[in-house]
């Protein structure tokens, strides 16, 4: 089995007391990469020191919306550095969020639109997080010509025809947890129609814990069991469905 968990964040607390247990059951399970992501002014730099321990994590570095209130021009340009480093393969998760009432709508929207221009300039792929913010989301990812870059709608939960849109534009879509619970039943429908060049899995740990252990902290293993309910929905063999998945974050992140 080969697996690729394209967004983590093990650097959480909820890891603290056994992340290297965490770490390894997750290679022992089959999953041969992971990209963690760094998403502020503090998870950044522990999810850097992760990707410089293990060879087989990398990082995505960005400013999450509900901390766009606090991003300063030196955040932009430390994020800028930071991609220069060959374990960093993305910018992200970057986006808009209006469930959290955290950061003012125009100041996400404002950073993220920064955070798309620096991906242009420097050619790395985008990471989306997108909670209640479908139609702005796609009108800046187009206004800001994101096409150029493409990358990852992150837990996709929207519509097949925004999915449309996004697929459109050159971006892949990922499914986590959601997917193995009963009633998700638009993921399921979406994911069913998602050209296998274009879909990812990911777990989101240690948030969005799929069934049987929902309620419980998510980890990166359990990306094998996103990957059974995909492999379930669509029809196919788990192994072809690892083999598939992988090979597509293979080539969108940069990794040989």
């Amino acid at each position: 089995m080969d697996l690729f968990d394209t967004h983590t964040h093990l650097d959480a607390p909820q890891f603290d007391e056994d992340r290297d247990e965490v770490i390894a059951r997750a290679v022992e399970g089959g999953v041969s990469r992971m990209v963690n992501i760094g998403f502020n002014r503090e998870t950044i730099p522990t999810t850097m020191a992760l990707a410089e321990k293990y060879d087989f994590i990398y990082a995505a570095v960005g400013w999450h919306p509900v901390d766009a209130i606090t991003m300063k021009k030196d955040d932009l340009e430390w994020i800028a550095s930071l991609c220069q480093h060959d374990k960093v393969v993305a910018i992200g998760e970057i986006g808009l969020d209006y469930h959290w009432d955290t950061s003012p709508k125009d100041i996400q929207q404002q950073v993220f639109r920064q955070q798309i221009g620096l991906a242009r300039e420097l050619k790395m792929p985008i990471v989306i997080h997108n909670r209640d913010a479908h139609e702005d989301v796609v009108r800046i990812l187009r206004e800001e010509k994101a096409k150029d870059v493409g990358g990852i709608m992150h837990s996709y939960s929207g519509s097949w025809e925004t999915a449309k849109i996004c697929l459109d534009m050159g971006f892949h879509l990922s499914f986590g947890g959601p997917i193995t619970f009963k009633n998700a039943k638009q993921p399921k429908e979406v994911l069913a129609q998602v050209p296998m060049d274009r879909l990812l899995l990911e777990t989101d740990s240690p948030y969005l814990t799929p069934h049987p252990f929902r309620g419980k902290r998510n980890e990166s293993a359990h990306v094998r069991l996103v990957a059974e309910a995909a492999a379930q929905i669509k029809g196919m063999d788990l192994e072809e469905i690892a083999q598939i998945t992988t090979k597509n974050s293979l080539g969108l992140f940069g990794i040989m």
